[in-house]
């Protein structure tokens, strides 16, 4: 089973929640705990993993060879990215535009375009107190994070049927969506304020245009009022955990330490969220089948 742990913004408490939820079912078989948000990864501060191997993310780019080129212009007109240009005798290209697509050197006339790899960040892996952590790193500068994502959701292609959880980047952008994709549920974490509730929608109106099921789990309660409570009402999503506002819970995620370790109670309630999972996923292949 996949699941991805997301928010319309960030610092709702994502990792808290995805690392928590990964520890407290480690004993129910293979978990893999994927930290997407690969512009700013976490997980591993609080989960301290031993990084037992790291590969580099190349992207695809385009090289022209000049003496084969006529400057037909057929490259820029099929870029869709705006990645290649011609003016005159001469041929731009923007590697930081591209999106590797290969449409460029195929269509080619003359087949002066080739391809050489750019490297746009990395991924490393390793294991965490029976957990299998692996995250990406983009490059600094860089602006597209969906190819070093997909690397991260490759990585866990060699432990089929096992539990899979994804901590997904805070928004409703192209990452968020490549982080999603191909899950079985999807989390959403929100704070019971107005900023809160405004991102939630944006969050539940993403995953319902993936058609993946999604439930609410309310971090900080005891803060701000009921709104996000009166919409999960309304819209008919199921409020499956919630984390009230507690000096403890803070003071233990500054010190990255993640919820389960410091308060072993909670172990059980995410255990019970597993399950509650479980049961709207069934619930919901079975309608399908009907």
């Amino acid at each position: 089973m996949i699941i991805s742990v997301a928010s319309g913004k960030g610092g709702t408490g994502k990792t808290l929640v995805a690392t928590s939820l990964a520890l407290s079912l480690k004993d129910a078989g293979p978990v893999a705990l994927l930290d997407c948000d690969v512009e700013e990864p976490n997980a591993h501060i609080l989960l301290k993993p031993e990084i037992a191997g790291r590969e580099p993310v190349n992207m695809p780019v385009p090289v022209v060879d000049l003496d084969r080129c006529t400057y037909c212009g057929e490259c820029a007109r099929v870029c869709a990215y705006n990645a290649i240009a011609v003016l005159g005798k001469h041929v731009l290209t923007f590697p930081q535009l591209c999106h590797g697509c290969g449409a460029c050197s195929y269509l080619c006339p003359e087949k002066a375009i080739s391809e050489e790899p750019r490297q746009t960040g990395i991924v490393e892996w390793g294991d965490a107190h029976g957990v299998r952590l692996v995250h990406g790193i983009l490059t600094v500068g860089e602006a597209m994070a969906p190819p070093v994502i997909r690397k991260v959701k490759e990585r866990t292609g060699d432990r089929p049927g096992g539990i899979v959880i994804r901590d997904v980047p805070p928004g409703t952008s192209c990452p968020v969506v490549e982080a999603v994709q191909g899950s079985d549920f999807c989390l959403l974490v929100t704070e019971p304020t107005p900023f809160g509730l405004n991102d939630l929608a944006l969050a539940v109106e993403t995953v319902r245009e993936l058609r993946i099921p999604c439930g609410v789990v309310l971090n900080r309660a005891g803060i701000g009022d009921a709104g996000v409570e009166e919409y999960c009402l309304q819209e008919r999503i199921p409020v499956l955990l919630t984390i009230p506002l507690h000096m403890e819970i803070a003071r233990l995620y500054s010190r990255g330490i993640t919820l389960v370790e410091g308060m072993p109670y909670w172990k059980e309630r995410f255990q019970r969220l597993f399950d509650r999972i479980k049961e709207i996923v069934h619930e919901g292949s079975r309608s399908l089948k009907r």
